[in-house]
């Protein structure tokens, strides 16, 4: 067996190699989603399940959806990971990211994202850098497909980072 001791030195380097933490959304914030389909509840979306496979979140009903993360306290954030899964419509889904830094008031749009699912395609990851402080409100808006009106919207995971 191989090992070495660390000495205090490695050890701020190791550590500061690390990724951002997550942002414990259960504990510092209150989710407002505009429905939610029973055997697929929002709490899916935080649940620390991630990949192809993992639980998810579905809409109740198609149309166009809202998750707003509303923090106890601003948050800084750094980076926001979107997973989303669709295994059986083609469509092509639309997220709009935006965040309020005045308690919800108003909020600023920093990404419109599009994921097309088909057969060949039924997962998409999409990483996002940024540098947010003082953000209040996160915002969510779904269009579940650009196209089809009945389809509801889904996410697979919802990872803010500070």
């Amino acid at each position: 067996m191989r090992k070495s001791i660390l000495h205090e030195s490695h050890a701020h380097e190791s550590h500061a190699a690390d990724p951002e933490p997550d942002i414990p959304i259960s504990s510092v914030a209150t989710i407002l989603v505009s429905s939610e389909a029973p055997e697929h509840p929002i709490d899916h979306a935080f649940d620390g399940q991630r990949g192809p496979g993992a639980t998810r979140w579905i809409a109740a009903q198609p149309g166009e959806q809202q998750l707003i993360i509303a923090f106890d306290a601003p948050q800084t954030i750094r980076r926001i990971i979107v997973e989303v899964e669709e295994r059986e419509a083609w469509r092509t889904q639309e997220l709009q990211l935006s965040v309020s830094s005045n308690g919800g008031e108003t909020y600023r749009q920093l990404r419109c994202q599009e994921f097309t699912f088909h057969p060949g395609v039924t997962w998409e990851c999409e990483d996002w850098a940024m540098a947010e402080s003082h953000v209040t409100h996160v915002k969510l808006a779904i269009k579940p497909d650009k196209g089809r009106k009945d389809l509801s919207a889904s996410l697979t995971s919802l990872i803010l980072r500070g």
